[in-house]
């Protein structure tokens, strides 16, 4: 071999130069011929049969686990000389068909009727089938890394041994079958509870992975027999759990799947496997989980399981059908709160404390989901607005309540909070104008008569409302606060003209109004006491010197008074209205009074006239007398000075009953004259429109000016139809006269 003709060249080249010797001394050096040996080495006559016969003696005390009777150095050079001198293929099959041989032996020993004990015979015939092939392939080496990688159509020494175990189990159907029941009914009886040697599965599977086996003789059998358990198990938990439990055990389920794939399952099988478990656990589930218990989850603000619940959807793309129910929940709820009458006192509270905690859900819950926070701003919308108009007035009403003086228990900051909060609500809001129209009537209450908490706090709220809704919509309400410092600059100028502000020793203090920023008030008017009458019209003369070719027109309705009144022997201050104040004074002259005297001598509009007269003589400060005694005023009543009145306050105040809120009636001409409002606002729309396009089709007209609208108000169909018509009447508008659903504007 070359090993041979190695040694033989080596003692060859020390004899020449022993031969050579030194060259003489400054003689020419000697020249030196190597010619070929006169003969070639032969091997020896039983080279491969000796050789191979070492080598199958070391094989078989590899497989046989005994000692090796040659060091593997000599064994791996008789391997190398075989190569060398072209023994390579011979040397190879004589191998493999060494090792298959073993192999099927070792596989016909796998013979056991204990479950367990065969999975421990598979391993540790596996385990010594890997260990006998990297002692070979050390000993075979130089085969493997010369002969078997310049051979495309020979497997390496590793593959031949894995191809073998393959084949041979492949050939036994019947022990894969035992092997992979044994191993899914330790996986199944350790999802029940039991303790398994996760390790023996873990080098089981990892076996069969290296074989090949893996996904067609177990992943396929393992992931139905999981889909099959736990749909059961889903089936059976449903019906013994409530929501928040079922989806505790669903997350614990998974994690416990992930666990089992991290220990002894392939990696590739998690994908498939964790699906499978989502979708017999909770995909089949999804609609019962929602209908049994997400609403009460939502009502008590259940945030860990809500969020929970919103996790394990997101795994089975069930996140659309939570939204809707999402949705159709604060629809139900919010839709029932609006609906109930009963419940309009604290409406707004309750709809501001529903908004936080779907809020808190969102963001807590749902990781503020985008999706799910314009379903909230939907389903708002769409219920806040059930009743039309009267979201809008509790809305104006709630903030008046709020900015009213003697608001106690409330920090600016938590005010500003709660205006913010209120802020929200109006947005969802159709109806802007309406609560326009209620919010400038309280505002002009709380400026007339001194109730504002603070006007640093209603300007900011009219930012707020400037932002929302642009300066045309606060123009009126900046024009109000505009009036009332213009009215303080008139004041100072009649003080300082007059000397005083005292006219026959009464005091006068006037606010003038501009008639176009306050609310429209029906004045009935009332015969003003002659004293009261004479200060009106000096200040009346004064006012038209400075400012000629206006008109003053006094809202008697709107104003009050400070009177001192002596009963008894007690005295005191007491602030009225400007009808008590025309009233009482009657009775400084009478000391009784019928109803029609009164009604004669002061002309004040029947209604008013009994309202004022119930909150003298009816209320908490009795300071008429009534006959008969009740609680009602009727026309043929009488009424006298109640001289024994008496008081521990020495200045209080008297209320108008029924005064503290608007009455029914007032609601109604509001909600009449925004009514009224809108129709021109909704003929302008559709004259811009129709000026711009000329021609249009009868349903794309009540698109355009509903969209046109919708900032204010929205606006109902059959509304904007009778007000085409009204254009078409005043030939604004006319039909096409073949088609009768198409207009065409007229210049």
């Amino acid at each position: 071999g070359r090993s041979v003709q190695r040694r033989a060249a080596h003692a060859f080249q020390r004899q020449m130069q022993q031969k050579a010797g030194p060259s003489a001394a400054g003689g020419a050096p000697r020249k030196l011929t190597i010619k070929p040996l006169r003969t070639a080495p032969k091997l020896p006559a039983n080279f491969e049969q000796a050789t191979w016969a070492k080598l199958l003696d070391a094989v078989r005390a590899v497989h046989g686990k005994r000692a090796v009777n040659h060091s593997l150095e000599e064994l791996y050079r008789g391997v190398e000389d075989m190569c060398v001198q072209h023994m390579a293929a011979r040397t190879y099959d004589k191998l493999q068909a060494e090792c298959e041989a073993h192999v099927e032996a070792s596989i016909e020993a796998l013979q056991t009727p204990d479950t367990s004990a065969f999975l421990s015979l598979v391993h540790g015939c596996w385990s010594a089938h890997c260990e006998e092939m990297l002692t070979l392939r050390s000993i075979f080496l130089y085969l493997d890394r010369t002969y078997v990688m310049q051979s495309a159509a020979r497997r390496s020494l590793w593959e031949m041994g894995l191809h073998s175990f393959r084949a041979q189990l492949s050939a036994r159907p019947e022990l894969l079958a035992k092997l992979r029941d044994g191993v899914l009914a330790s996986i199944e009886r350790e999802r029940g509870g039991d303790q398994v040697e996760r390790s023996l599965l873990a080098e089981l599977l990892r076996m069969l992975y290296d074989l090949g086996l893996y996904q067609r003789h177990f992943e396929e059998q393992f992931l139905a027999a999981s889909s099959a358990h736990y749909l059961a198990e889903g089936a059976a938990e449903m019906n013994a759990r409530d929501v928040p439990s079922y989806l505790e055990h669903v997350a614990s389920r998974l994690s416990r799947e992930e666990a089992r794939v991290a220990h002894y399952l392939h990696g590739s099988s998690r994908k498939p496997l964790m699906a499978a478990v989502r979708q017999t656990l909770l995909a089949v589930h999804v609609r019962p989980l929602l209908e049994r218990g997400f609403a009460d989850l939502v009502q008590h603000a259940r945030l860990d399981d809500l969020g929970r619940m919103y996790s394990l959807f997101a795994q089975v793309n069930a996140l659309p059908e939570l939204r809707q129910a999402f949705a159709a929940h604060i629809k139900s709820v919010g839709g029932a709160m609006v609906s109930d009458q009963e419940r309009e006192r604290g409406l707004v509270q309750e709809l501001i404390s529903f908004k936080e905690k779907l809020d808190t859900v969102l963001a807590q819950a749902f990781a503020g989901n985008e999706q799910f926070g314009h379903s909230l701003k939907e389903s708002f919308e769409q219920f806040i607005n059930i009743r039309q108009n009267r979201p809008a007035e509790l809305v104006a009403r709630f903030l008046d309540s709020k900015l009213r003086a003697g608001n106690k228990g409330s920090s600016e900051g938590e005010l500003e909070e709660v205006l913010d909060k209120a802020m929200t609500l109006f947005r969802y809001i159709d109806g802007k104008d309406l609560f326009e129209a209620f919010y400038k009537k309280d505002l002009s209450k709380r400026l007339l008569f001194d109730k504002s908490a603070s006007i640093d706090t209603e300007k900011a709220m009219i930012s707020k409302l400037k932002a929302e809704c642009g300066s045309a919509f606060t123009s009126k309400l900046e024009g109000m606060f505009m009036d009332m410092k213009v009215s303080a600059d008139t004041q100072d100028k009649f003080r300082a003209a007059n000397g005083s502000s005292k006219v026959e020793s009464i005091d006068l203090s006037v606010q003038v109004l501009t008639t176009g920023f306050w609310p429209t008030q029906v004045s009935g008017g009332c015969n003003l006491p002659a004293p009261v009458a004479r200060c009106c019209e000096v200040f009346r003369e004064h006012y038209l010197k400075q400012h000629s070719g206006r008109r003053l027109q006094w809202q008697t309705s709107m104003g009050n008074a400070d009177l001192k009144a002596q009963f008894g022997a007690s005295r005191h201050e007491i602030n009225v209205s400007t009808y008590m104040m025309c009233v009482l004074l009657l009775f400084n002259d009478n000391d009784r009074l019928s109803y029609a005297d009164i009604a004669r001598d002061t002309a004040i509009a029947p209604a008013e006239l009994k309202r004022t007269l119930q909150s003298l003589a009816c209320g908490k400060f009795k300071l008429l007398l009534k006959e008969p005694k009740g609680r009602e005023v009727d026309e043929s009543d009488a009424f006298s000075f109640n001289a024994s009145f008496s008081s521990k306050q020495l200045r209080f105040k008297v209320g108008t009953v029924s005064a503290q809120r608007e009455t029914e009636a007032e609601k109604h001409e509001t909600r009449q004259k925004v009514d009224e409002d809108r129709k021109p606002q909704i003929e302008a729309a559709i004259v811009r429109i129709m000026k711009s396009r000329k021609e249009m089709e009868h349903n794309a007209l009540i698109a355009d000016v509903t969209a046109q609208l919708t900032a204010r108000f929205m606006p109902h169909p059959n509304v904007i139809k009778k007000r085409i018509e009204s254009l078409i009447e005043r030939e604004f508008l006319e039909r096409d006269k073949n088609n009768w659903r198409m207009y065409k504007y007229l210049a």
